[in-house]
């Protein structure tokens, strides 16, 4: 990462000492006297149906959880915010379509929203052409490598290349060399595949088999036999309603005899019990995790804060429901991007639509965000020239039926060169 102040592994404690007051929620009255008394519009782009309806739901709740503790420390310079979802279908085409609807006839100030990269991929050339700032909560590395626009950033969650850099040192210490990548056919399933086959190579390990699975693939029985039977390592990362279907399938493929380590990105189990009938076979397994869904030994006070706000108790479920399972890896990064939209509207000045590339222009500036109510998973570096943020990772292991950390990458294990540099671009 070219042109950044960190060139060693910053501490909880130092890192961004610039960006005081960035992670934590002062107490003050619940609105100033603004300019204006008109809310403030937020535009989200959900996957409230679709494959991606199982984070859609949980990027709700979490957005709305993050909007009352936002209203309730002020608002943004003394105005209230309003968030107004709509449903994008975990569909390109549409998710286009919902950017301009909530920029034209919602009148949103921004939109920020979604998940699943083909989507992003699909809505970020309308929203440039709308000159709207397009706030993505996804994980793919279509903003850091330029593909995009300069109106789309990317500052509340790593991505996909960032990730499995840190992750493949421990794979390839810890597990084996050989591995077998199972991965979904589309966008960020092509990151996963690019880019961690890459870093295993700089690793001195090697993939040796790449299974490619449709999206909408309801069973995957007919894919394992693919698995080459010197793979030392099968590497998953599947998505959609189907990932119960398949954990439960790859567990009776090999049934209780031997069987390569199994590393999986939590994104195979999101939303999924792990103590579901069928999944015994995952004790003593390996999965990524960007914030751990079980309340770790060493929680901070701002993940507690972050719970209790969301509504999620320390196995990771609703409170008011525990077989309702959060897509907890994910789903803080409405939250910290909130928050990172309140720093950037008070830094500019914000007060309508006009101001809207002063909005760009305030995030392209940040460094950093330091760990605290505003961002709870972690502190992070941001990158202003790719639009990205770089973070902590977190490996845990599946014992007695929790999910339970045994490493944590430090921040430049993610750092990798720019790519691009969306500030020398027109707006």
């Amino acid at each position: 990462m070219t042109g950044r102040p960190f060139t060693t592994t910053p501490t909880r404690r130092t890192i961004l000492k610039g960006m005081a007051g960035a992670g934590a929620l002062a107490a003050v009255p619940r609105f100033v006297q603004a300019q204006s008394s008109e809310p403030i519009r937020i535009g989200f782009q959900l996957h409230r149906t679709g494959i991606g309806a199982s984070y859609g739901r949980w990027y709700e709740r979490t957005a709305s959880a993050a909007l009352k503790v936002l209203n309730e420390a002020g608002g943004i310079n003394g105005r209230p915010v309003e968030i107004l979802f709509e449903d994008d279908g975990t569909d390109p085409k549409r998710g286009a379509e919902v950017v301009e609807k909530l920029t034209t006839q919602s009148n949103c100030d921004l939109v920020m929203g979604t998940l699943f990269s083909h989507v992003v991929i699909g809505s970020a050339p309308r929203a440039g052409e709308l000159k709207v700032p397009y706030l993505v909560c996804s994980e793919g590395h279509h903003v850091a490598s330029g593909m995009l626009n300069r109106w789309t950033l990317q500052p509340g969650i790593t991505d996909v290349k960032s990730q499995v850099q840190g992750m493949a040192p421990f794979v390839s210490s810890n597990l084996g060399k050989k591995v077998t990548m199972i991965f979904p056919d589309f966008a960020f399933g092509h990151d996963h595949r690019d880019f961690f086959t890459a870093a295993m190579a700089a690793q001195g390990g090697e993939v040796i088999q790449q299974i490619a699975i449709p999206p909408t693939e309801t069973s995957f029985t007919r894919y394992f036999p693919q698995i080459p039977s010197d793979t030392e390592v099968i590497y998953h990362v599947m998505v959609g309603p189907a990932v119960l279907t398949f954990v439960k399938e790859l567990g009776e493929f090999y049934g209780s005899g031997a069987r390569p380590q199994l590393f999986g990105f939590i994104d195979s189990l999101e939303a999924v019990d792990i103590n579901s009938p069928g999944l015994e076979f995952l004790d003593g397994s390996h999965f990524w995790e960007g914030h751990p869904r079980y309340k770790q030994a060493d929680a901070s006070e701002h993940e507690t804060f972050y719970r209790d706000a969301v509504g999620v108790d320390d196995n990771g479920a609703s409170v008011s429901d525990p077989a309702d399972i959060a897509t907890y890896a994910h789903m803080f990064s409405t939250w910290e991007t909130l928050f990172v939209i309140k720093h950037a509207m008070e830094a500019a000045g914000y007060t309508g639509p006009a101001d809207r590339q002063k909005i760009v222009e305030a995030i392209e500036a940040m460094t950093g965000f330091e760990e605290g109510q505003a961002h709870p998973q972690g502190p992070k570096v941001f990158n202003g020239k790719t639009h990205q943020a770089f973070g902590l990772q977190s490996i845990t292991k599946v014992e007695g039926g929790k999910l339970v950390r045994v490493h944590q990458t430090s921040m430049e294990d993610g750092f990798y060169p720019d790519e691009v540099d969306y500030t020398t671009m027109s707006f």
